[in-house]
């Protein structure tokens, strides 16, 4: 079988009959009409909403956002691209979206530190998910997250869309799957993207939030502090406060998507170094420099990042590369090529699926990534298959957990300047109580921290 074939095949297994298009997923999903409420429409809010509009006859029934400017621009771009053209309400407080009941499923797609709370309280309101990774910026979260899924019997899906990506979908069936690698006992995964805000305190110094944005709203349960222009729209990445860094937002889709093709669990051992070695001044407090080492049975996935400097391959600079000791497989968003053993050039490799055709407006999408979206229409056809059925997705909410609190642990690592040994019966790091006092970060009040036990 060719790549083209596979691809086709590929395809039509994963969705129902074939990959919908605007004119013909009606006969896929004519009884199985949704109505959507999406929490946090900024860049992946709509790139994801977008795309599940695009596979399904949803109707988008309310958007939430602490910012007034970019819910209402995001209510006028919903209208024009659902089928009804209706605007869908506004709501400028999660909770009170919620009170209304008047959803199938909810897609959260606010700041890592705003994920958890609106998850919970979404399934504990009867709906089905869609929560963008991390799960959480704790440890705890996730578990908590985790428990309610599962105590309220919802369906819920990560966004991490490499496990739905065709050329890696096909890069592990071809590769992986057939034992061309032979016995795999090391795996590789970086990211040498210059993505740390590299702004001084003279650049971006504290100044009021902008009109129509409610800061105290916005910084909700982390520790609240002045505003600057980093920080919004986008640019909290760049804090700590608000996620888990490069290794939260990077490494957690690269270690995902090989736990993902090696069927590999929780790490048992979780060990990390790094800190601020370049861009000192920058208010950025993310590390610019980090290596972290996951500890699996027989095999080690080693991660490094660094905003400065080259990569280490030009191809590819934010990667999953596996070692067999038949052959190398090397992993993109952009690619994958194998070459085996011996040899200095790939036998096999693909390239993303692009369906400008069947999707046109992928074309012209302000800032869509477009190598990216056949992966997350992909990723919204099993969330609505699992949806149906009432089944596990592939990207399931336990998946989700591991991969991100497996990050989180590295960060508490390099913290406290040790190796954790995680026990997965407890549900904690074994004997290291400092260790464990940082599995779940303070709230800020009101705001109280969620608990497996309590939700």
């Amino acid at each position: 079988m060719n790549r083209r074939q596979f691809l086709k095949a590929t395809s039509e297994a994963f969705a129902f009959s074939t990959l919908p298009t605007l004119s013909s997923f009606s006969s896929d999903f004519m009884d199985v009409k949704k109505r959507v409420a999406l929490i946090g429409p900024g860049w992946y809010g709509k790139l994801d909403l977008f795309r599940m509009i695009q596979v399904a006859p949803v109707e988008v029934v309310s958007v939430c956002d602490v910012d007034s400017v970019m819910a209402n621009d995001a209510a006028d771009q919903i209208a024009g691209r659902q089928l009804s053209g209706k605007r869908p309400r506004i709501f400028s407080d999660y909770r009170k979206l919620l009170k209304e009941k008047d959803f199938d499923i909810v897609l959260i797609d606010t700041p890592d530190h705003w994920h958890a709370l609106p998850m919970i309280e979404a399934v504990q309101a009867g709906a089905d998910v869609w929560v963008q990774k991390p799960t959480g910026v704790d440890v705890m979260e996730g578990q908590a997250m985790l428990a309610a899924a599962r105590k309220y019997k919802r369906v819920v899906q990560v966004g991490t869309q490499r496990r739905s990506t065709p050329h890696l979908i096909e890069a592990r069936d071809r590769v992986i799957k057939e034992g061309l690698l032979g016995k795999i006992s090391h795996a590789d995964i970086c990211c040498y993207f210059h993505m740390r805000k590299r702004l001084t305190i003279e650049d971006a110094p504290d100044i009021p939030p902008p009109d129509g944005l409610n800061w105290d709203m916005w910084t909700g349960p982390a520790p609240m502090q002045p505003f600057n222009k980093i920080i919004h729209p986008g640019g909290w990445r760049a804090y700590m406060e608000y996620g888990n860094g490069i290794v939260g937002d990077m490494c957690v889709h690269m270690l995902d998507m090989v736990r993902w093709m090696l069927d590999l669990g929780m790490p048992k051992t979780v060990s990390s170094t790094g800190g601020v070695f370049i861009d000192k001044a920058s208010r950025a407090n993310i590390t610019d420099t980090q290596t972290a080492t996951f500890g699996f049975p027989e095999m080690n996935v080693v991660w490094n990042h660094r905003s400065w400097g080259s990569s280490s391959d030009r191809d590819y600079p934010w990667s999953g590369i596996i070692y067999g000791d038949k052959g190398t497989l090397k992993l993109s968003v952009h690619k994958y090529e194998f070459i085996p053993h011996g040899s200095k050039t790939p036998t096999l490799s693909g390239t993303p699926l692009f369906e400008f055709e069947e999707y046109p407006i992928d074309r012209v999408e302000k800032r869509l990534e477009k190598h990216v979206a056949s992966a997350v229409r992909w990723h919204m056809l099993d969330f609505l298959k699992n949806v149906e059925s009432r089944g596990r997705p592939v990207a399931d909410i336990e998946q989700g957990v591991i991969s991100s609190n497996a990050c989180i642990l590295a960060n508490n690592s390099m913290a406290l300047g040790r190796s954790l040994e995680w026990d997965p019966g407890a549900g904690k790091i074994k004997g290291d109580k400092e260790a464990n006092a940082l599995l779940a970060r303070p709230y800020r009040r009101p705001w109280v921290h969620p608990h497996p036990g309590k939700v």
